[in-house]
């Protein structure tokens, strides 16, 4: 534990510069305590003192995080996990937490460093499958941004529109710029109820992926399109965030998103994923540095591209991989 506690300072005051450092560090602490990722890596007949560079270091499965618990230690030194959403009758991912203290706390930080500070904010969560089922990773997060933001209008929504549409409206003159923190289905639902609601000049829409079996997939300019139009916003702002990570990516608009300091995204060859890509197109494989934890190197369900500018594009998942709560969206 007192390990985790070095590495949570760490990242803390981390440099851009000492990424590969870290994260190679952390390589080898967590082949030596994470008995999951350990046996993976013995399975794949790693050579362990050969991993020098980030593309010489092995991805686990996200799978994994349905089968065993991926932790540094044993675990029962952990109290807690988050667990992700899946569907009716589908094992989940848990992921064990260290400290939500911590997490919550990181995540705020990735957040402000973004957008600024939360109580410049009226947080709106309109997160109903998830307020729905306990352990969801989102739902602490938006807590921790309600209770910061220290606004008596900040708070969860489940199927109550007018209510929401009511309280969006009367913050439309608020000094305070307004998140409304969405799940896509339930702001799709909002967007298409045939109700109304005039634009507002300090009205951020966020929406967190995620169909959740109530809708058709959709492509990303479609669903962005209905929302701008029913909103009167000029982009539609994303998270990418996973109950497997710890760390989240925000988006400002057409799904391109910037990566915080602890996370680096490399894509794999679609056909052979211990290959990388030679093309800007690929799996997206996730180094979350605040996965110190657990395991800090994610071979994802993911697909993503690079644009020429360098940000981040999620283009959906895998051919025949489970859907799971967040960015269901394909293109």
């Amino acid at each position: 534990m007192q390990d985790f506690k070095s590495f949570s300072e760490r990242l803390t005051n981390m440099d851009a510069w000492d990424f590969e450092d870290l994260a190679l560090e952390l390589f080898r602490f967590q082949i030596s305590e994470n008995e999951v990722y350990k046996s993976y890596v013995a399975a794949r007949k790693i050579e362990v003192s050969q991993v020098k560079t980030l593309e010489s270091i092995p991805f686990l499965p996200i799978r994994f995080f349905k089968d065993f618990p991926v932790v540094c230690g044993q675990e029962a030194d952990f109290d807690s996990f988050y667990s992700s959403s899946g569907t009716t009758g589908v094992i989940t991912s848990k992921h064990y937490v260290w400290s939500e203290t911590w997490y919550l706390r990181h995540a705020q930080e990735i957040f402000e460093k973004k957008y600024g500070a939360l109580d410049n904010y009226h947080v709106l969560a309109l997160l109903p499958a998830y307020l729905e089922r306990p352990g969801s990773s989102l739902v602490s997060m938006a807590k921790r941004f309600i209770k910061v933001s220290k606004s008596a209008h900040s708070g969860f929504y489940l199927y109550n529109q007018d209510e929401l549409l009511e309280k969006m409206t009367s913050l439309g003159n608020d000094g305070r710029k307004v998140l409304l923190l969405g799940v896509t289905f339930a702001l799709l639902d909002l967007a298409e109820s045939g109700k109304d609601f005039a634009p507002m000049e300090n009205l951020i829409v966020m929406e967190t992926g995620g169909m959740k079996g109530r809708r058709k997939e959709m492509i990303r300019e479609e669903v962005h399109d209905i929302l701008k139009a029913f909103f009167g916003v000029e982009s539609i702002h994303s998270e990418y965030g996973m109950t497997e990570l710890m760390s989240q990516a925000y988006s400002k608009g057409d799904g391109k998103y910037t990566l915080p300091a602890t996370m680096r995204v490399m894509l794999r060859d679609v056909n052979d994923p211990l290959s990388w890509s030679s093309r800007s197109q690929g799996g997206i494989n996730v180094i979350d540095l605040a996965n110190f934890h657990s395991c800090a190197f994610i071979e994802t369900q993911d697909l993503g591209k690079y644009d020429e500018n360098g940000l981040l594009e999620v283009l959906g998942r895998f051919d025949n991989s489970e859907i799971r709560g967040c960015n269901l969206m394909v293109q």
